[in-house]
Formats: C-alpha cells, structure tokens, sequence
C-alpha cells in the first residue's frame, strides 16, 4: 500500500515526573501507511488498553478481555483491530456492555486476520472477549524441566515485530501508542511482571494488577509469569530471575545504576521511572527485548565476568532510541536499532573508555560485513530505508539495521563533531519523544536542524549513499581497535607456528577473545584444533559468545570432541543470534545435516517460534 494516514491530535498527559507528552501530535501529523497492520488508524485509534486476562498453564492459553478506549475520527461504524490464531467470542460497546457485531477477514500467513468491530459514531468504549491458541506465536510455555529451577512452569511473551495481535486483538502497528492496565490472574505459586509498574514479591491471590502511564506501540506489550524473585540494584533499577539464577544475574548486572547515569549524562532524563530486568530461561530467542521497565534479557549474557553486559546499555538504550521515539513501520526499523547500537556503543565509551568500545565497532563492522556478502552487496534489504511489503517484517531484522545505522551517525558525528551531534540527537528525542516517526521525517528534522543547506555538510554526511543505497558508501573508512592489534599480533604468531599455550593472552575480554576465534583459518587439521582447544578450553568455555563462534570451526574441521557441547548448547540455548549461524554450518554437508535434523528434532520444543520460523525453513 501505498500514502499516508493522518493521525489525530491526543490530549496531553503528564508522565510520572510532571513532563507534558503526547502519544501523537496533531491531526495534520502525517505518517506513511503500515502495510504490516490492519488497522485504520486515521478513521479510529486505540488510546487506552484495559487487559483483564487468565493465563492457564494447563490449556496454555490465556483468555479474557481487552477493552479499549478509541477515538472515533472520521464518525466510521467501524474499527479494525489486528488479529491472529485468536477465537474472538464476543464484542461489547461502551461501559453498559452492548453487544454488537463482528467480523473475522481472510487469513494471511504472517499478518493473520482484520478484526472488524461495528461501532457508533459516538462510541468511546470497545471490549473484545478472547481467548488465544496453545501455539499463538508470541507465547513461550515452558515446562518445569526447561527452566532454571526444575519446579514450575513458565511463561513469557515476545511480541515484536507483529506477534502482540498473537496474544491480543490489537492494533498492531508502532505507529499506534496507547497506555494501558491489566490484571493479571495466575497460580498462586507463581508471580505474573509485565511492561509496567511491577510487584516485587508474590502475592496469596495470584492476582496482580499493573499500569503503563506512557504511551507505547504494540510490539512493547510484555508478559511473563514464572517462580521469580526481586533483588534490588540502585534506586531505580533492579533483576527479577528464577530463584536459582538470581545471583549470578544480580553480579553480572551490578552496574546497570552506572549505565544508566552514562546514558542521562548523553541523552537526557530517563522517563519510564524504572529500570529493571527480567532473566529468562534460555529458550528466550534474542539478547535482549527492550520492553519498557522491563527488559527481558537472556541468560547466554551471564559470563561470570561482566564481559557481555554491552547487550545492557543496548536494551537501556532502547528507553531513548525505539520506544521513546518508535519507527513508524517496520520499514524505518533502523531509526530504532541504529540509534540504540551508536547510543549503546557511546555508554560503554562513558563507562570504560574508547578502547573498549572500539572493540565493540569493529566487531559490529565484522558483522555487517558478513551480512552484505550473504546478501550481495547489490541487494535493496542492505538499504537503511527497506520495502517489506508482503514479506514478514522479522526479515528487516539484521546488522544492516543495527551496524549499518549506528555507522551512518558515527558519520554525521563525524562530520560536525560530536558536541554539536549530540545537541542534535537531544532535540530529536525531545521533539519525538513519545511518538513513533519515519525515515523521511528524520531525514527533514537532519536537513532542518543540522545541514541547515550546508551543501558540503550534506555531501559529507551522504544521506543517499547510507540510506538509500546498498552495502556501505563509497571512502568509507573501517573501524580499528588497538586492542584488537594485539589480538592480531598474538594471532599471527600461531599462524607462524608459536604453540597456542604460549601466547600472551592474559586478561584478553570476551571481545578479544571472539576477535581471535573470528581469525582462525576456516580450515585447520585436528592438531590444531586440540592444541588450541587444550590452551584455551573453549570447547568448555562458560562464554555463550566464544562457545558458538568455537562451534563453527568444530564443524567446518570435524572437530568431534566439541560435538557434545555442541548438542548440549543447541539443546539449552534458544538465541536466534547463535543458532542460524551454527545450523547452517551444520546443513552445509549431507553428515552435518543429518546431524542438524537429529539435534533439531530433540531441541526444537525449547525454542519460541521466533526461532524455528527461520530453521524450519533452513533446514526444510
């Protein structure tokens, strides 16, 4: 599809600390179409959700009711509301609970259903009962076996990109900002958290209730349900996790206060009052989600040396870049992850210096580079600004978004210098704070506000070389780390024959440590392997990073002592990051495969739908 949709004017609400916010601006607020969504925003709009939901381990669904407060725009006697794999029972209009009428469109693969409700011109109220599907997408149920501690079952969501329409009848689009309440009814040995105001401690009823005052987009509606318990870090920041896991988390993540003093000390005031995490158990299928409050994080970052803790200040990062200023489709998603990977890579800067944080980059540009070759440095998907029309938007998530997009404003701060870039990056969040924007409105506020017709800026800064154009421009100059020069010249003193055992690695990071495994020979004898492994443990390392970059030459070399680990870790880990590299390595030979198929087969309960979408097809 193509045009625009106008959005309407919201009443101003005050946040928690006294700031005026609106969820949009004004009904001249022009934002491009979202071809992911059913919704009409520009006819009727969700402003306020009230969720009143059972969540059911047994049946592994959860039902009830989502009533939302809407703006009828246009007097239409109709709203159209998202939905997939749900059995819709009923529909209600206004606080006297008046049946009406609804209707269910025609089924596409990803994007599930139209959710038509008739309404009245004057309707402020609707109500959908509901109840969802024991494999609805976003719904991870765990078993008591597949959890940290043995004893209870787990639940949690992952909504974005479209899967929230999965658990609830939404509208399912970033460029739609709501707030909302629930209440939350599950077992009583259980405690329910979401992307809210949170309990710390269970309660005897099973019955929790919780409020968003800050508007958000859908894909930042988070549930999850589980044996936790709370520890408190600083002020404002703490960690739930399983009994079991709570203190390793609670020492791995001991300086999120510091991050997030680092990132106010760039970006300005934290607005979502607190900043806690959730570890999940390991079938959780990315790093981290950045649902606000509340990231959910995973248990692959607990190194037990606070060597992975960038995927912190990334998900901390987010509470500035995506969900208070939200790319408006899913084809902007770069202003979301861009933003977020040069603000995280600017806090670890803050926190341990440029060395380190240098490291990060050049490991970011051997992604990126990666992910041009496999797609081919011609393809459109390595543009910034992408075309997902008719395609699940879940495939616009790669390092093009995130390495691609943090290096186009390391360029622009480049350009003006840093100082001037951050004064800019502090109005943009200010202007859109609260609000979900585009590519192309991004790029006017750049023009207005920094180029300002500077026509030698505008060359330097190359908006149609970084957004619009594939792979990366023309002079563009690669990374360096002088950390990684050591690395390096460890590195080739093995390739010159020096035995692993003697080379100086001391105090060597995750980062360095993944430096050297990513220079490895893609072809190396048995000896080699067993002298490196015997030098470094890696086939034995606790480190989930150097595990799974490990694994890929112990299949590439038929390294067969690491096949048990290897089994053991595709087995526990549901990280999408390390598992598509690690099964296509495996699917490369007619052996591998079969042992891939026979992995997979034991494996692939554990991982959420997020995951085997993309090794279902892998590996067909």
């Amino acid at each position: 599809m193509a045009g625009a949709l106008q959005l309407a004017s919201c009443t101003s609400q005050p946040t928690s600390d006294g700031e005026t916010m609106t969820s949009e601006q004004t009904a001249t607020e022009k934002l491009p179409a979202d071809v992911h969504s059913y919704a009409q925003p520009a006819e009727a709009v969700t402003k306020h959700l009230d969720l009143d939901i059972d969540v059911n381990f047994d049946q592994k669904t959860i039902s009830g009711t989502a009533s939302y407060l809407i703006d009828n725009l246009t007097g239409t006697d109709k709203i159209v509301f998202d939905s997939r794999n749900l059995q819709i029972e009923n529909a209600y209009l206004g606080d006297n609970i008046e049946e009406t009428t609804f209707e269910l469109g025609e089924t596409n693969q990803f994007m599930g259903q139209s959710l038509t409700v008739k309404i009245k011109p004057d309707t402020k109220k609707v109500t959908i009962k509901y109840k969802t599907s024991p494999d609805a997408a976003a719904l991870q149920w765990l078993s008591p076996q597949q959890t940290a501690g043995k004893k209870h079952p787990f639940l949690f969501t992952q909504s974005q990109a479209i899967l929230a329409r999965t658990w609830i009848p939404i509208q399912d689009s970033p460029g739609i900002r709501f707030t909302y309440n629930a209440k939350v009814k599950v077992p009583k040995e259980l405690l329910a958290v979401m992307s809210a105001e949170n309990p710390v401690q269970k309660n005897s009823t099973g019955v929790y209730t919780f409020e968003m005052k800050q508007p958000i987009p859908s894909y930042l509606m988070a549930l999850s349900v589980g044996d936790l318990v709370f520890e408190k870090v600083g002020p404002q920041t703490g960690i739930y996790a399983e009994p079991a896991t709570i203190k390793a988390a609670a020492y791995e993540f001991a300086e999120m206060d510091k991050m997030l003093v680092a990132a106010e000390k760039i970006y300005g005031k934290y607005r979502w009052d607190r900043y806690d995490l959730l570890v999940l158990p390991p079938s959780f299928p990315f790093g981290g989600m950045e649902n606000p409050r509340l990231t959910f994080v995973t248990p692959t970052v607990l190194a037990k040396d606070r060597s992975l803790t960038s995927l912190i200040a990334h998900e901390l990062a987010h509470s500035w870049s995506g969900n208070l200023v939200t790319n408006a489709t899913w084809d902007d998603f770069w202003l979301n992850e861009g933003f977020t990977v040069y603000f995280e890579r600017r806090i670890m800067e803050e926190l341990y210096g440029k060395e380190y944080a240098d490291m990060l980059n050049v490991l970011g540009y051997q992604d990126l580079k990666h992910t041009i070759a496999d797609k081919g440095a011609d393809n459109a998907d390595t543009h910034l600004k992408l075309d997902l029309e008719g395609r699940d938007p879940d495939e616009g998530l790669t390092d093009i978004a995130y390495e691609k997009g943090n290096f186009f404003l390391q360029n622009i701060e480049k350009a003006v210098g840093r100082a001037r870039f951050d004064q800019f990056v502090n109005d943009y969040f200010n202007t859109f704070a609260f609000q979900s924007t585009s590519t192309d409105k991004f790029l006017d506020f750049l023009r207005s506000e920094l180029i300002k017709g500077d026509e030698e800026l505008a060359e330097k800064i190359n908006i149609e070389g970084w957004v619009y154009s594939p792979g990366l421009p023309e002079g563009f100059t690669a990374p360096a780390s002088s950390r990684f020069a050591k690395v390096e010249e460890a590195y080739n003193a093995w390739k010159s024959g020096k035995p692993a055992a003697q080379l100086t690695t001391k105090d060597w990071s995750s980062h360095e440590w993944l430096h050297f495994i990513r220079m490895l020979p893609e072809t190396m004898s048995l000896q080699q392997m067993a002298d490196l492994d015997k030098a470094f443990n890696f086939t034995n390392s606790g480190n989930s990073e150097v595990l799974a970059a490990w694994f890929l030459h112990s299949i590439k070399n038929n390294y067969a002592t690491a096949d048990k680990a290897l089994e053991t870790f595709l087995t526990n880990v549901g990280r999408r990051k390390f598992l598509v590299p690690i099964y296509k390595a495996l699917n490369a030979t007619p052996e591998g495969k079969k042992k891939a198929l026979a992995i997979y087969a034991k494996a692939r309960p554990n991982y959420h739908a997020v995951s085997t979408v993309t090794l279902d097809e892998l590996l067909k």
